[in-house]
């Protein structure tokens, strides 16, 4: 299993999980769900207390993944296998992102 933070505005808004079977969750904060004016880090994801989960990477954070040749450029340099998502998630959402969402390695 592994484990990312999710920031949203340089706030720690929840955390996204892929578990040892592949698959993905995502789950809010409880204080980020609790405060009104933090908002949902994304349409797809609206604020609540349940638990996202999905066979696949979920579509907002797949979406912020590298494509084409950068994709091949990233993987390349930075070891990654083309299918590692998560992993390539991590590697470019934790400083190069469009938006206000960053993606960084939880530590155990």
């Amino acid at each position: 299993m592994r484990k990312a933070k999710v920031l949203f505005k340089n706030e720690e808004a929840g955390i996204l999980t892929q578990h040892d079977d592949g698959s993905f969750s995502f789950l809010y904060h409880d204080d980020w769900v609790a405060n009104n004016r933090k908002q949902s880090i994304s349409l797809t994801l609206p604020k609540t207390e349940k638990e996202f989960h999905s066979k696949y990477l979920l579509p907002f954070f797949y979406n912020m993944l590298p494509e084409g040749s950068n994709k091949q450029v990233v993987c390349k340099l930075n070891r990654i296998d083309r299918e590692d998502h998560f992993g390539l998630l991590m590697t470019t959402a934790k400083n190069d992102s469009i938006g206000a969402v960053r993606i960084l390695k939880l530590e155990d």
